[in-house]
């Protein structure tokens, strides 16, 4: 908290967050994206980059947000940042997947906290590999998941909580969109060129791009965990290396059944994540495309259409809540609750305090990395069960 000037009526506030980022150059989406969360409360200003293995366009790229510090290796940055003074408190990993592991083992090993795009690592053994320095070590790991920072998806996930829902019963999550129903990739896309590379996104296409953060939604909003999976996926278009388009079904803990759909080629669909959870006495639905708003259907009552910023909703999702109501809260906002929970236990750590670990971390990271190669080894094998 603000500390009050001595003999005066003057607030000192607590000095930034400085920020370094690693990606995220010309070119990327996700850079800006992470940029804006992470300064969106006034907490953290992004100062230092490494955003881009090429060095001019990273040199560019810093210019471009007028950053303070470019280098030209994300290997010479940790070194640089850890032993200055005025250094980075946490770095921002945002290049493609087969770079996270290597980034942030750097990182971590020079005591600076990491917040990294998902998913967490390139393979398992690498995803393990960064628990064990992070549950060995004092450093922070957060992952951005940053669906769960919704307002409606933190009320979804007190209600089951609660009971309000009875025992889960049954799960429906999808995330379906029509970017990739041409071969981009063959056409000089940035984005869709790693994403579409073994090298660079790894196993899984689809189911590593868009179905990890349905498996990640499931398992935050109903508590419960994937036991076991059966997937069949497919490259529909033409000559594409990794898959584009996924049906699985799940068995989770405690006995309910589940269904999980990603697809980057339906036809007409932008961004349509949703997520249906049914209990044996009432079900929860909600729709990224319609953030606000979470149905309740109550056995035998007309349904609830619960809206976020009203008195009426949880602690959790009042306090995940930007807007007043009717505004939406949008993809940044959520983006930006995830880096207040992060920012909030960096300072935590700062002054000997416990964090309180309110966003994804390695843990979540390492089940979606178990998620995403059982699934890619379920339908290699014809489809068959595997345990997770």
């Amino acid at each position: 908290m603000p500390e009050r000037a001595a003999n005066s009526g003057l607030v000192r506030p607590l000095p930034r967050l400085r920020a370094g980022i690693v990606g995220g150059g010309r070119g990327a989406f996700i850079g800006s994206v992470h940029r804006m969360a992470a300064e969106l409360d006034g907490q953290a200003l992004v100062v230092a980059g490494a955003m881009s293995s090429d060095p001019a366009t990273a040199r560019q790229s810093a210019a471009a947000w007028c950053l303070e510090r470019s280098y030209d290796s994300y290997a010479q940055m940790a070194l640089d940042e850890a032993a200055d003074e005025g250094g980075i408190d946490f770095v921002i990993i945002a290049t493609p997947n087969h770079l996270h592991y290597p980034v942030a083992k750097a990182f971590l090993t020079a005591g600076i906290h990491v917040i990294c795009d998902k998913p967490l690592a390139f393979t398992v053994a690498e995803g393990e590999e960064l628990v064990r320095l992070v549950e060995g070590g004092t450093t922070l790991f957060a992952l951005t998941h940053n669906y769960t920072g919704y307002p409606a998806v933190r009320q979804a996930r007190e209600m089951v909580r609660t009971g309000q829902l009875g025992g889960i019963r049954k799960v429906m999550v999808e995330y379906t969109q029509d970017w990739l129903m041409q071969p981009l990739e063959d056409r000089g896309n940035k984005q869709a060129e790693w994403r579409t590379d073994p090298a660079r996104a790894g196993l899984g296409g689809c189911v590593g791009d868009i179905g990890s953060h349905a498996e990640n939604l499931l398992e935050f909003i109903t508590g419960l965990k994937i036991e076991a999976l059966c997937a069949d996926l497919s490259c529909v278009v033409t000559g594409r290396r990794l898959d584009d388009d996924g049906n699985i079904l799940l068995r989770l803990s405690g006995g309910a059944k589940g269904t999980l759909l990603c697809s980057q080629i339906a036809c007409g669909e932008e961004n349509r994540l949703s997520i249906r959870v049914y209990g044996s006495e009432a079900g929860l639905e909600w729709h990224q495309q319609e953030p606000n708003t979470l149905i309740y259907k109550a056995a035998g009552k007309p349904w609830m259409h619960l809206r976020t910023g009203q008195n009426y909703m949880s602690e959790p999702a009042k306090a995940a809540a930007r807007m007043p109501a009717g505004h939406p809260e949008g993809y940044i906002e959520a983006f930006a609750n995830i880096y207040r929970g992060f920012i909030e236990d960096v300072r935590c750590v700062g002054s000997g305090q416990a964090p309180l670990r309110s966003y994804p971390g390695v843990q979540d990271g390492l089940r979606g990395l178990r998620f995403i190669e059982r699934a890619v080894a379920s339908s290699k094998s014809g489809s068959v069960w595997l345990r997770m």
